[in-house]
């Protein structure tokens, strides 16, 4: 029986950078597996749409996908949006079978990717102790999501860091992490003699730019880049296809 169809569900940007980012990560992924077959499908603003691809998919004879969400984080896309259009999917396709595999995070392969970017920028292994460092999320009112930043804030800083706060870039919710700016003047206080803000997304866009313009304002000596297509990250999207696939020996379940 063949192979499941990966379907990377992106949540998609006007930003243009964003989905030539998405593009390039599923291209990876292609480069690790050769002969799965990896379509990337976006929930707004980009095409194609993930039930335009599910149609060609249908339309195409396969008859398994595993629908992996291009997520850190179990928030609203993860819980609401992309099952609602899945379920829908199913009902017009009945002959497809979709499965929704989990979402990267938390993952010790974000964990890498994330020290990778920092190295990127300039932050050598022996520089952890001095540096404070900022894990600058999207952001999310869902408390599961904000545990989830929580915890990888909290294995940053048993792995060496000086000292590590979470933030997020988009609106501050009543006891969430604080904006980025908020973050790096809270770790300069503190005295750290050096910040470094690390965002913890994957492709650049208005709410990446938003912690960009928060490090510079507040004076963070050193901004990371954005997870991207990193080969880390493009193991971990496997991973979890894997994952998916591995309980139902082959056949997927809708």
């Amino acid at each position: 029986m063949a192979a499941p169809v990966l379907l990377v569900v992106a949540h998609g940007s006007r930003d243009p950078r964003h989905a030539a980012t998405v593009h390039a990560l599923t291209a990876r992924v292609r480069s690790l597996r050769p002969g799965l077959r990896v379509e990337t499908g976006f929930l707004d603003f980009n095409a194609p749409t993930v039930p335009r691809v599910l149609e060609h998919l249908a339309a195409d004879g396969e008859t398994g996908v595993v629908a992996l969400p291009l997520l850190l984080t179990r928030a609203f896309h993860a819980k609401s949006d992309i099952p609602a259009v899945l379920g829908e999917a199913r009902s017009r396709l009945p002959r497809l079978r979709i499965r929704q595999a989990d979402v990267l995070g938390p993952s010790p392969l974000l964990n890498e990717a994330l020290e990778g970017r920092l190295r990127e920028a300039g932050i050598a292994p022996g520089d952890r102790a001095s540096t404070g460092l900022v894990l600058a999320s999207a952001g999310s009112g869902d408390p599961e999501a904000v545990t989830v930043i929580d915890g990888v804030a909290q294995r940053l800083r048993d792995s060496g860091w000086g000292a590590v706060r979470p933030a997020f870039a988009s609106a501050v919710t009543a006891g969430g992490p604080p904006r980025t700016a908020d973050a790096v003047r809270a770790l300069r206080a503190g005295g750290a003699r050096r910040v470094a803000v690390a965002p913890y997304v994957i492709a650049p866009g208005r709410l990446p730019d938003r912690i960009a313009a928060g490090a510079e304002e507040a004076g963070a000596e050193v901004l990371a880049g954005v997870l991207g297509p990193s080969p880390v990250l493009a193991r971990l999207l496997l991973d979890r296809y894997d994952e998916a696939c591995a309980p139902v020996s082959g056949a997927l379940s809708a």
